[in-house]
């Protein structure tokens, strides 16, 4: 793929901010950007990066087009929008979370228009996508995924490419899913640790050196649960829940019933009526420690 091609990306939020960053200061060519927030741009200000005046204009001058969303209703509206100006052989890489179904539709409406289109979900912490060391999971058709990977390894160290379109969306939601399962069971452990005698870091040390280490508890744990470090504007419950729905979709349409992943959606719904809304979702620990069970505050 040629380095003279110009980029757009649309969504600079948590992730999307740092990885437009990155692609900024790796590609030869044109880097344009687009987001609601005027404090999301400026935030880029000291990259070439260069605001776009409309999603119109970016999807009129972009070769690829990454879409950094919130999720599925945003990325399906934005990409139609695309559809609509973009040149035909314009290739729209979406960064976000999104149903499994919706990414394929997606895909066959573009397709019909001359478009290609890559479901591309990044997965590891915010200070993963500063360093441009995401983990991507990626579903498109053989082609595609040749021509974008170069761009992609601008922002990730593991790209993999998973299958067909949609492919990307199944991984990143078993990923999510593991995640949050383990966050839930980790924080019902430091919990049943503290309260038998044992200091939360020294429980955290001492797995970590045997067999029930794990990300979770290295990053989560550690940087999160153990100081109490839970700020807004990273990844919330809503989101968790957002994620959690997806999966359980996918679960059904495929004829399983997560037990676990049913019961950490509960955890999760009823954590942020109890007061962790809007904050980093790891927070569920301190519901946890105030004896919040699965389900409590539903109607």
């Amino acid at each position: 793929m040629s380095a003279a091609q110009t980029l757009g990306f649309i969504g600079l939020g948590v992730m999307g901010g740092p990885m437009c960053r990155n692609m900024a200061r790796k590609h030869a060519g044109r880097v344009l950007m687009l987001d609601r927030e005027p404090a999301a741009i400026a935030a880029l200000a000291d990259t070439k990066a260069e605001a776009a005046t409309s999603l119109e204009a970016l999807a009129a001058a972009a070769d690829v087009v990454f879409l950094s969303l919130p999720g599925g209703p945003q990325v399906e509206a934005v990409a139609g929008a695309i559809a609509l100006v973009a040149r035909p052989g314009t290739t729209v890489v979406d960064l976000s979370t999104t149903p499994v179904a919706l990414a394929r539709s997606v895909a066959d409406r573009l397709k019909a228009k001359g478009f290609d289109f890559a479901d591309a979900p990044v997965a590891r912490t915010r200070e993963a996508a500063q360093r441009g060391e995401l983990s991507i999971m990626v579903g498109a058709e053989a082609g595609a995924f040749a021509r974008i990977k170069p761009l992609l390894d601008y922002i990730g160290s593991d790209v993999t490419h998973c299958g067909e379109v949609g492919c990307g969306q199944v991984v990143k939601l078993v990923n999510n899913a593991l995640v949050f399962e383990h966050t839930l069971a980790l924080a019902e452990m430091m919990v049943v640790g503290e309260r038998a005698g044992v200091k939360p870091e020294t429980l955290l040390s001492a797995v970590s050196k045997g067999s029930g280490d794990s990300f979770v508890l290295r990053n989560h744990g550690t940087k999160a649960m153990l100081p109490r470090n839970f700020p807004e504007k990273a990844f919330p419950p809503e989101y968790v829940l957002k994620d959690l729905d997806y999966l359980l979709q996918l679960a059904s349409d495929t004829g399983v019933r997560p037990g676990v992943a049913e019961l950490a959606r509960r955890y999760y719904d009823a954590a942020c009526r109890q007061g962790l809304s809007g904050r980093y979702f790891p927070g569920v620990i301190e519901f946890i420690e105030r004896g919040g069970t699965p389900g409590e505050g539903q109607a």
